[in-house]
């Protein structure tokens, strides 16, 4: 017994050991820096005197603050759902045309590679006043617009972000439709299972976990849309889409780090109740 403790011990010693560079790594990049900024969020931008909460207070009255975060939750309630349904409907219809469909993997992450300022100069040819778009609405005798400066803008970014993560979506759908075994289709087509009762019954309970997954990476993944509606349209672009993204930069640039570290700490507390909400969901069937 002695010596199964002793050993027991050795090998927790050398399990800390093992993952004390990363701890320390978390700790100094991620950690303490996220500390000092809860410490910020109650404290002036200037003289760091305590202030309570009239940061929060400050922030959540702001109207900017509250346009943001109006669009910001429609980009992503709308983004999400049609990006996970599209790219699902897509990795079953590929998974199903065999070694032809499998064929394509390198295609899928094309968009991802594309560089940021490359899809802007895409979104100016093709949305500019100016652009591809309007002169064949103008060939069609229809009505052009200013794409970018509309209520439209918000449906082209909408656009982008479901073109740029569509692929790495569909990689990770045929990873999951790929750990379920085609011995259970086939039992299933003996029983007389038509192919929409093998997609509800067999395809979707087993694809839970990774709808869990591509869930939770789609949502982070919606935040980096802002690189490209940044590079187009500025500081100040249309109403429509200005996100949380556009008001934290025009905080950093007048440093108002007081609001910047009040807007941080609700949104991390906001984004991580929406992934507890999500594992609990889908927990039993992650587990």
């Amino acid at each position: 017994m002695c010596v199964y403790n002793s050993n027991k011990r050795k090998n927790t010693f050398h399990g800390l050991f093992f993952i004390l560079p990363s701890m320390v790594g978390v700790s100094v990049f991620i950690l303490i820096p996220y500390l000092d900024v809860v410490r910020r969020s109650f404290a002036g931008a200037v003289s760091q005197t305590f202030t309570g909460v009239q940061n929060y207070i400050t922030v959540l009255t702001n109207p900017a603050f509250r346009l943001a975060c109006k669009n910001t939750v429609r980009f992503a309630a709308v983004c999400i759902p049609l990006l996970i349904v599209l790219s699902l409907a897509i990795a079953v219809f590929l998974q199903r045309q065999g070694p032809w469909g499998q064929r394509l993997k390198s295609v899928y992450l094309i968009p991802m590679a594309i560089p940021a300022a490359s899809v802007v100069l895409i979104w100016k040819l093709v949305f500019d006043r100016h652009g591809l778009l309007n002169g064949i609405l103008s060939g069609l005798h229809v009505n052009t617009m200013d794409w970018m400066n509309t209520g439209a803008a918000f449906w082209v970014l909408v656009f982008s972000y479901i073109w740029k993560n569509l692929g790495y979506d569909v990689i990770l759908w045929i990873a999951g439709l790929g750990t379920i075994s085609e011995n259970i289709y086939e039992a299933a087509r003996v029983d007389g299972a038509g192919e929409w009762n093998l997609f509800l019954r067999i395809t979707m309970p087993n694809l839970l976990p990774s709808l869990y997954t591509i869930s939770v990476l789609s949502f982070l993944n919606s935040f980096k849309v802002f690189r490209e509606a940044y590079l187009v349209a500025g500081d100040y672009p249309n109403d429509s889409m200005y996100l949380l993204q556009h008001l934290y930069n025009n905080w950093f640039r007048d440093l108002s780090m007081d609001k910047m570290a009040a807007g941080a700490v609700l949104m991390t507390v906001v984004v991580s109740l929406l992934v507890l909400l999500l594992e609990k969901a889908w927990g039993k069937d992650i587990e």
